[in-house]
């Protein structure tokens, strides 16, 4: 007696659609198109997908995106040449112009505040206008001894500039319209922060109210680079003439990239009436009349704003002065070279012999003079003073001779009608 044995069950495959749920075989038999005794389906051949098309499917339904390369936000890296995707739309705001300059016409550093939110809204984040940080400093005018006390606080928020996230901030100043070397002045530099803090007074000598009604300061923040040129960060400007005299005003502004051409500079030069003649400079200087000791006391205190006369861009300034009528030797003298400066300090004083009456009738010559080593030195400017003089030098000459005893300082723009009638560069 033989025992037939059951046939295998039929191999499946991995990727086998699994068979159809029950209710589909009980519609079936209930339908009455169907056979009675009709055979089950053959199961379906097995769907083979690919793996990538499986991710697709799981992960992402809609339909699959091409991912933007580098280059297309980077056009330079092209090595054929590629047309720039269109700009993004955004609103332009208008700068406002404020006495011939754009970006400088902002009420104290309060109409910039009251924007901060706006900004965030009109400018992208992708844009060279973005945030470039805050500046917050003091200003303060010294009529009496013609000086501007700029105090640099602190800046928040600097943009980065290094590769580590960060940078080295330092904040120079500048009085325009002027030559940017003479009228520059600059903090010290801190080291890897984009908050830093200050706490610097930096003093402009030989400032009056006309400078005060004329001028302006701007102040740019810049990243220091020992390998390479320092960056610029952003800049801010005050127009003078909004200072009050003794008046100490704190301003807190937000940096701004202001593009510098010529036709901005050539706007500035004209502004300024008396921009000629303040290329050469200023002195201060001290007259006194020792009745006791029957002289006259000069003394060359400081010059400030020399034009420059070498090719590095500063001189190397002296100062020399004549009591005219000549009176020999005892009426030439001469003070110490101060190198590489345009804002040179001498603090030096010298002695006449001369009575009173003499006095009021002869004249001081005062000139400045760039040395060269083994040239001709260069006249920068000079002042005369005496009773053929007028204005200022007029005034500071009076004071002197009514005020025996007391020292009387003024001070004076250089010209070049002051250049000494008989004496030649040496």
């Amino acid at each position: 007696m033989s025992v037939s044995k059951p046939p295998p069950p039929p191999s499946t495959s991995h990727l086998a659609i699994p068979p159809p749920c029950p209710s589909a075989p009980s519609s079936a038999a209930t339908s009455p198109s169907a056979p009675p005794h009709s055979a089950a389906p053959p199961p379906p051949s097995p769907v083979k997908i690919s793996m990538q098309e499986h991710f697709a499917i799981n992960v992402c339904p809609g339909p699959i995106l091409p991912i933007p390369q580098i280059s297309d936000f980077f056009p330079r890296f092209h090595d054929y040449p590629c047309t720039p995707p269109p700009p993004r739309e955004k609103k332009i705001l208008k700068e406002e112009t404020f006495n011939g300059e754009t970006g400088g016409g902002y009420k104290d550093g309060e109409r910039r505040g009251e924007n901060d939110g706006d900004e965030e809204e009109v400018f992208d984040s992708d844009d060279d206008d973005t945030y470039l940080g805050t500046l917050e400093f003091t200003l303060l005018f010294d009529q009496e001894n013609n000086c501007l006390h700029c105090t640099i606080h602190k800046a928040k928020g600097l943009k980065a500039m290094d590769s580590n996230g960060l940078a080295d901030p330092y904040v120079k100043l500048h009085l325009l319209p002027g030559a940017s070397k003479a009228n520059k002045l600059r903090t010290k530099t801190l080291k890897n922060t984009l908050n830093p803090v200050w706490n610097e007074t930096l003093v402009y000598h030989g400032i009056t109210g006309a400078d005060m009604s004329t001028k302006t300061l701007r102040l740019c923040v810049c990243d220091m680079d020992r390998l390479g040129r320092n960056e610029f960060i952003g800049e801010v400007r005050v127009a003078l003439k909004k200072l009050k005299e003794g008046e100490s005003k704190r301003y807190n502004m937000g940096l701004e990239r202001i593009a510098q051409n010529k036709e901005t500079n050539n706007q500035l030069v004209e502004q300024g009436a008396l921009v000629a003649e303040e290329e050469r400079g200023r002195i201060l200087v001290s007259l006194c009349y020792n009745t006791e000791k029957g002289c006259l006391l000069v003394g060359i205190v400081r010059c400030a704003h020399l034009a420059a006369m070498d090719s590095n861009g500063y001189s190397d300034p002296f100062v020399k002065i004549i009591l005219q009528p000549d009176m020999g030797k005892k009426s030439k003298y001469k003070t110490s070279v101060k190198k590489k400066t345009l804002n040179p300090e001498f603090n030096e004083e010298f002695s006449y012999e001369v009575t009173l009456d003499q006095l009021a009738k002869k004249t001081l010559e005062i000139s400045v003079w760039d040395y060269d080593l083994g040239m001709s030195n260069d006249f920068i400017g000079g002042v005369e003073l005496g009773i053929n003089a007028s204005g200022q030098r007029l005034r500071h000459w009076f004071d002197c001779l009514k005020n025996k005893g007391k020292k009387v300082e003024y001070w004076h723009t250089l010209t070049q009608q002051g250049a000494p009638s008989s004496d030649k560069p040496d």
